[in-house]
């Protein structure tokens, strides 16, 4: 990894290969290559340390992408098809899960080019993290880094405020209870949910001590056993729960509703901002290609049926319950499930903010420095407006969707196509191209038609339409509970039962 923070590790070489083949970097690449870092028999605690913290293969980047793409946003899912309807919903993510993994793969090709580029001018980038920005500034020039720096930036802020709003609304404020051998433990509600924001903020906040996405294999690999149980149970705690009584099914019946359900599915399948840290977290970036598309494929497995049968079982009660978890039945396995989705906003949180970390000691030029410990102290400026916003905008069905429409559509659709498209607009550029077009599509023009479809339909849908109505829907929510609310869409208070 080209962090240089993790070269601290010992007997562990963090540079990534280089994507023009040549004897530049061979020397450190050359005894930890081999997709696990092999390293030498007598040292085997330092090879369970390389096991669980250094991640650089194919598995760690698909790892890292099938958890990030889907978190919290599993449990709006539910909400999202009472506002579409079942049919638009299945549709819609299918839709914008292909979507999503076509830009995915445009940011994957220009990273690829970029790095080419200046690996050809003997640039090193051993103790540098490349970042979209910096892509776009040396495909396209200064005004385009300023656009992916605003649009880039503005987006994992309030990605990371999402993860905070998220953990104080997973039922730990009604009673929560979980049994070992007879020993009742309580999370009860004595505390309102902006108290556990706070609470949350400061758990959030040790994801300064972690140096870059080379160092989330094993929360990659348990965050994405966390999505999968979490789904599945859904599904089948749904299905087992079966239909309430005179359940209705009449989405969609709003426009607003619709476009806001809509643009909350193009937010779920618009997790690639962190593509090219990950990408650059890799041994061998130019594998990335379609690793995005094979997560999303298996994405698929847990979003389709977990909310078509929360949907199925709940109908239009969800239009009142953006969290999907107050509706299903409290049992140990929806216990562990709030508590596996608890642990794993914290994982969703470092991937939202670990990019705007690096952008922050590029700022004040900590980004070299070795000592993880400063750069942690460096680091902690980044989580206080991010705590701020979470405690002033406590609408998280809400805020899903006003994100997805106004920085999402922009941040991962829109920019991607147009810049794949200017930096091969010459036939220059196409002829030395680092990468060709893909052999399902091996047609420069037919890829143009396919980006400037993808920019006119997220700009007059997902921006259009989408900011229309999740703004509309927004405006209601600060309406109706004001800012710095105590209890967003709290229940009335349930004592706990009493202990014996």
């Amino acid at each position: 990894m080209a962090d240089r923070s993790t070269s601290k590790m010992p007997g562990q070489k963090q540079a990534e290969e280089s994507i023009v083949p040549s004897d530049f970097n061979e020397g450190e690449n050359g005894g930890r290559r081999k997709e696990a870092g092999a390293e030498s028999e007598d040292h085997s605690v330092l090879n369970m340390t390389n096991l669980l913290w250094h991640g650089g293969s194919v598995w760690d980047a698909w790892f890292s992408c099938s958890s990030n793409q889907v978190a919290q946003v599993l449990l709006t899912l539910p909400y999202s098809f009472s506002q579409l309807g079942m049919t638009s919903g299945i549709v819609l993510q299918i839709f914008y899960g292909l979507l999503g993994s076509w830009t995915a793969y445009l940011i994957s090709v220009l990273y690829v080019e970029y790095r080419s580029r200046k690996e050809k001018e003997n640039v090193n980038f051993k103790n540098h993290v490349i970042q979209w920005f910096e892509v776009l500034d040396g495909l396209l020039g200064p005004y385009w880094k300023a656009i992916g720096l605003a649009f880039n930036c503005t987006f994992l802020l309030f990605g990371s405020v999402i993860q905070l709003i998220a953990c104080a609304r997973y039922d730990l404020l009604m009673v929560i209870y979980v049994e070992y051998d007879s020993n009742i433990y309580y999370i009860n509600d004595h505390l309102d949910k902006r108290t556990w924001t706070y609470i949350f903020g400061a758990c959030c906040a040790t994801t300064v001590f972690i140096p870059s996405f080379h160092n989330y294999r094993i929360w990659s690999f348990l965050g994405l056993g966390m999505t999968t149980y979490t789904a599945w149970y859904m599904a089948i705690a749904a299905l087992v729960h079966g239909q309430v009584d005179g359940v209705q099914h009449t989405g969609p019946n709003k426009l607003v509703l619709y476009f806001t359900g809509a643009t909350n599915i193009l937010y779920t399948f618009g997790g690639h901002a962190v593509t090219v840290e990950i990408m650059h977290a890799m041994w061998k970036p130019q594998k990335f290609k379609h690793i995005y598309l094979l997560a999303t494929l298996y994405v698929f497995t847990l979003t389709l049926p977990s909310s078509s049968a929360v949907y199925w079982a709940f109908g239009d009660e969800l239009l009142n319950h953006s969290n999907a978890f107050s509706l299903l039945p409290k049992t140990r396995w929806r216990d562990a499930a709030v508590i596996l989705m608890l642990i794993h906003q914290f994982i969703t949180f470092g991937f939202a903010c670990t990019p705007l970390y690096f952008v922050w000691e590029k700022v004040i030029g900590m980004h070299d420095t070795k000592s993880i410990c400063l750069r942690a102290l460096a680091r902690l400026p980044v989580v206080v407006p991010i705590w701020f916003l979470a405690i002033i905008f406590p609408f998280f069905g809400p805020i899903n969707s006003a994100v997805g429409a106004l920085l999402v559509s922009f941040t991962v659709y829109i920019i991607p196509a147009l810049a794949h498209m200017l930096t091969y607009r010459k036939a220059s550029a196409r002829e030395n191209a680092a990468e060709k077009p893909p052999r399902f599509l091996p047609s420069w023009t037919a890829m143009f038609v396919i980006n400037a479809f993808v920019v006119v339909w997220v700009l007059v849908v997902g921006f259009g339409f989408g900011g229309w109505a999740s703004m509309t829907n927004f405006v209601r929510q600060v309406d109706t509970f004001g800012l710095f609310a105590k209890c967003y869409q709290c229940k009335p208070a349930v004592p706990p039962p009493p202990k014996h």
